[in-house]
C-alpha cells in the first residue's frame, strides 16, 4: 500500500491481481486517503469473485474488451459507425481501466467530462449504454444502481429538431443548384421529400430508383423497419433525380445499375463505384448562402413536420421515414390535433360562407319580385 500527494491531492497505488491501480483518493486528508484505499481495495476483490473466466474479464481492461466486442458488434449489426465512435471516446477515457474498477463514480466522473468536451447529452448517454454492454453481467449490474441513484441518464432537450419553413426551404433549394457540387440538389432533394437519413441518401445505388413505377426502395438503413421501405417519387424528386442522371450519364458514360447515385470524390476525380462519403462542405455552403441556421438531419425533420400536419398518421409517416422515436411522435400528435382543429374550422367557415351566399341570393330574389 502507498498513498502520495500529488498538487493539494492524495493518491493511492496498489497491486492488484498484477496489476497497477493509481487512483485519486480526491482528498487533502492522508488518513482518509489511506481509509479510502483500503475501501477501494476491498471493493475490488469483492468484484473479483465469480467463476474462472468472469475472474479474468474482471482484470481485463476496458480497451482489451472493448476490441473484442466491436469484433463481434460487426458481425451482428449492418451499421456500427456509431459503435466505432463511442467505443473510441470510452477508450480514450478510461481504456486503461480495468472492468473492476469501473463503478457508478467513474461513470458519472466520465458523464462530466463528455459534456466538458461540448458533447450532446444524448450522444452521452448512449456512449454509457455501450459501455455497460460491454461490461455484461457487471454492466448489468452497474445499470441497475445507476438507475437507483438517477444518475444513468442526463437530461435530453425535448426538441428532437426543428422544421425549415417554406421560404428557408426555398432559400436552400436555389443555393443548393447554384452550388459547384453537382451532388447537393439532388440530395437535398432527398432529403426533404423522402425524409431520407444522411446515410441512407449517400449509399443508395440506381437499381434502387425505379423511374417507371416512380418508386425509390431505400437499402441498408439504421434500423431494420426502415431497410427496404418504398418512398414515391413526387413532383419535385421526380425531376431532381433525372436531371441528376442526365448529368450523371454524360459523366461516366452509362448509368450502371449498381453504380452508386451520389459518387465518391471531388468533380475532377469521381468515382461511381464508391459512395461519397460527406457532403459537409457543399451543405455548410447552401446554409450561408442561404442563411438558414439548422443541420442537415433537420430536413428530415422538416418532412416528418408537413406529414403530422397534413394529418399523416403514425403507420403512414413509419413508413415513408422509416423508425421514428416515441418521443417525435409524441410531439407530432399536438401538431396533427392542431391539423385537425383547422379542418374543423375550416368547415365552419365555408358553411357560413354557404349561408351567405345563400342569403344573397335570397334578399336578392325577394327584391326582383318586390320591383315586379
Amino acid at each position: 500500500m502507498a498513498v502520495y500527494k500529488r498538487g493539494k491531492y492524495w493518491w493511492y497505488h496498489f497491486n492488484f491481481a498484477g496489476r497497477n491501480v493509481q487512483e485519486s483518493a480526491k482528498t487533502t486528508s492522508k488518513t482518509i486517503a489511506k481509509e479510502l484505499e483500503q475501501r477501494r481495495r476491498r471493493e475490488m476483490e469483492e468484484g473479483f469473485g465469480g467463476i474462472e473466466r468472469e475472474r479474468k474479464d474482471r482484470v481485463r481492461t476496458l480497451a482489451d474488451l472493448s476490441a473484442d466486442y466491436f469484433k463481434e458488434y460487426q458481425l451482428r449489426n449492418r451499421a456500427h459507425t456509431f459503435a466505432k465512435y463511442a467505443i473510441g471516446h470510452l477508450c480514450r477515457h478510461l481504456g486503461a481501466k480495468m472492468l473492476v474498477q469501473i463503478d457508478a463514480t467513474v461513470v458519472t466522473e466520465y458523464q462530466t467530462k463528455r459534456l466538458e468536451e461540448k458533447s450532446a447529452p444524448k450522444s452521452v448517454n448512449d456512449e454509457v449504454g455501450m459501455l455497460l454492454r460491454i461490461m455484461s453481467d457487471r454492466g448489468d449490474l452497474l445499470r441497475n444502481e445507476l438507475k437507483r441513484k438517477k444518475l444513468l441518464k442526463l437530461k435530453v432537450g425535448e426538441q428532437p429538431g426543428k422544421a425549415f419553413d417554406v421560404a428557408e426551404k426555398d432559400r436552400m433549394l436555389q443555393a443548393a443548384e447554384k452550388s459547384r457540387s453537382p451532388l447537393i440538389l439532388p440530395a437535398l432533394t432527398l432529403a426533404l421529400n423522402a425524409g431520407m437519413r444522411d446515410a441512407e441518401i449517400k449509399t443508395t445505388r440506381w437499381s434502387q430508383v425505379d423511374f417507371a413505377k416512380l418508386i425509390l426502395t431505400v437499402g441498408q438503413s439504421k434500423t431494420d423497419a426502415g431497410t427496404g421501405r418504398t418512398i414515391p417519387l413526387n413532383s419535385e424528386i421526380l425531376p431532381a433525380l433525372l436531371k441528376h442522371a442526365k448529368w450523371y450519364t454524360t459523366k461516366f458514360g452509362e448509368l450502371r445499375p449498381e453504380w452508386f447515385v451520389f459518387p465518391f470524390g471531388r468533380r475532377g476525380h469521381m468515382d461511381p463505384t464508391r459512395s461519397v462519403t460527406s457532403l459537409k462542405t457543399a451543405w455548410n455552403g447552401v446554409r450561408a448562402t442561404a442563411k438558414v441556421q439548422g443541420r442537415w438531419h433537420d430536413a428530415r425533420h422538416t418532412l416528418i413536420t408537413e406529414l403530422a400536419e397534413s394529418g399523416a398518421g403514425n403507420e403512414t409517416i413509419k413508413a415513408i421515414a422509416g423508425h421514428v422515436s416515441q418521443q417525435m411522435l409524441d410531439r407530432y400528435s399536438h401538431i396533427r390535433t392542431e391539423a385537425k382543429r383547422s379542418a374543423l374550422e375550416d368547415v365552419v367557415t365555408r358553411r357560413h360562407t354557404i349561408r351567405r351566399a345563400r342569403s344573397a341570393a335570397a334578399e336578392k330574389a325577394a327584391q326582383a319580385v318586390a320591383v315586379n
